[in-house]
């Protein structure tokens, strides 16, 4: 996917690609449908239509025949055929260095120990595994001046470690950055608009290295909000060098909690964002936005910061992407076609969850278990995920609400209707899939889990049935 972005940025040299452009131009290589990318992108179909056309007229234009949707491999495909041949012996030479160099990577990589799956992949990590486009969305959006990306998934299915990737990629490029985790917030924080402002402002400025200096940009005449863009405007984009400031803020979903904060805070965001298209001093901000689940409170659409910018939704892994963790397990026999028949079962009791994956991946790699074992044992107390689903029924216990909810949920096979706000939560603990506010069990682990659990405790439901499991 690289070399056809990188045969694109030569093909339109005198003219930059915009990120939805690249958005389009990566999704249509991999044979997605306008529709598909308008439901992941949050664009409208018709926009993302407009802008796929548009493209193909530039690479027509650019190439001297004409390009579709359709034809675009075939195209790019010649072009780089062409131009390796117009390169072979530079190419050969330079295959060789990068083998040489992949030798030594794979040596050092074969020296080390693998660790226990557990918080973000380092970055360098093999373990790390590329969901395209994602990486080179967000990678390319940052670049782009007052841009928003809003990163949404569950926990434990890669949002930190794609932030982090993003950081880096943005630090390369000698960017500042601001990492606020509002996990780290001490409730009282959150006791008032104010005080959640105040904290938010000497934390950035605190890793900008710059003296809070609140008192002086404060004003309660002209409110919490104002006083903030104020200090922002005038203080911390004005005495940053001109690069720009990257604002990561991760678990802002912890903000949906306290809708007197919420209510305020997420239209502030987007009226930053939309500063930056007529005040040049917001076009060195650029944010990033991470959550687990949808906000809780009603927002107005002119207010709320999810209907602008770029949103990305981590998908599953793909059968391919567990295959190719598999292998930097060092799980040899997962190289082949065969190999990727063994591991369906896998993908299919855990819906391809990254975190799920590579903790069974893991004690494979450690020899402990054959697969077939750990698939047999994988929903009981001594299977590899019983801590891991213990502390997911602690959660629940912890609110009835939930609990009963996940109940109607693995009742049945079809999609159920359930309140919003449980529904969100479920969604953010990584239990269910939702369609709207239609809820179904995100995978086969949890369904069996659950199905026995909640039937210890109440084992029958409304009409005397047994509750449901296969």
């Amino acid at each position: 996917m690289e070399d056809i972005l990188q045969a694109v940025e030569r093909i339109l040299q005198d003219k930059p690609l915009a990120s939805i452009q690249w958005f389009v131009l990566s999704q249509s290589w991999l044979g997605k449908t306008y529709d598909e990318m308008a439901e992941v992108s949050g664009y409208r179909n018709n926009y993302i239509k407009e802008v796929g056309s548009e493209l193909w007229q530039d690479l027509s234009v650019a190439l001297g025949k004409k390009i579709t949707k359709k034809n675009l491999h075939l195209a790019l495909n010649k072009y780089l055929q062409d131009k390796m041949s117009d390169q072979e012996n530079h190419s050969h030479q330079k295959l060789g260095e990068e083998s040489s160099l992949e030798m030594v990577s794979s040596d050092l990589f074969s020296a080390s120990e693998i660790e226990f799956p557990s918080g973000p992949v380092p970055l360098g990590s093999p373990l790390y595994i590329n969901r395209p486009p994602l990486e080179e969305l967000v990678c390319h959006e940052i670049l782009h001046p007052g841009c928003l990306i809003r990163i949404k998934a569950p926990r434990k299915t890669g949002k930190s470690s794609l932030l982090n990737r993003m950081i880096a990629y943005a630090r390369e490029q000698d960017y500042q950055i601001v990492y606020l985790d509002f996990q780290e917030a001490d409730q009282d924080v959150f006791a008032s608009l104010d005080k959640f402002l105040r904290w938010f402002c000497v934390n950035v400025s605190r890793q900008l290295n710059l003296l809070p200096c609140l008192d002086d940009f404060w004003d309660t005449e002209m409110g919490s909000k104002v006083s903030c863009k104020i200090y922002f405007e005038a203080y911390v984009l004005q005495y940053i060098d001109h690069s720009p400031l990257v604002l990561a803020l991760n678990e802002v979903h912890r903000v949906f909690e306290h809708p007197n904060i919420a209510q305020d805070f997420l239209p502030m965001l987007r009226f930053w964002h939309e500063q930056a298209k007529q005040d040049q001093i917001w076009q060195k901000l650029r944010m990033v936005v991470v959550h687990t689940t949808e906000i809780y409170i009603p927002l107005k659409l002119n207010q709320s910061p999810f209907n602008v910018g770029i949103t990305i939704t981590l998908p599953p892994f793909t059968l391919n992407q567990v295959q190719n963790l598999a292998l930097s397990y060092r799980l040899h026999w997962a190289a082949d076609s065969e190999g990727a028949k063994r591991l369906v079962p896998l993908q299919a009791m855990v819906g391809g969850h990254p975190y799920l994956v590579s903790l069974a991946l893991y004690h494979l790699y450690q020899e402990e278990m054959t697969l077939e074992m750990l698939l047999e044992t994988a929903s009981t107390p001594v299977g590899i995920y019983s801590q891991h689903l213990r502390e997911l029924l602690s959660l629940l216990q912890k609110e009835p609400e939930l609990m009963s909810a996940m109940q109607k949920v693995i009742l049945t096979d079809e999609q159920v209707e359930l309140d919003a706000i449980a529904a969100y939560k479920l969604e953010s603990m990584g239990l269910v899939q939702l369609n709207g506010n239609q809820a179904h069990t995100m995978c086969e682990l949890y369904r069996l889990y659950f199905s026995q659990q909640l039937g210890k405790q109440n084992t029958t439901n409304g009409s005397g049935k047994l509750l449901k499991d296969k």
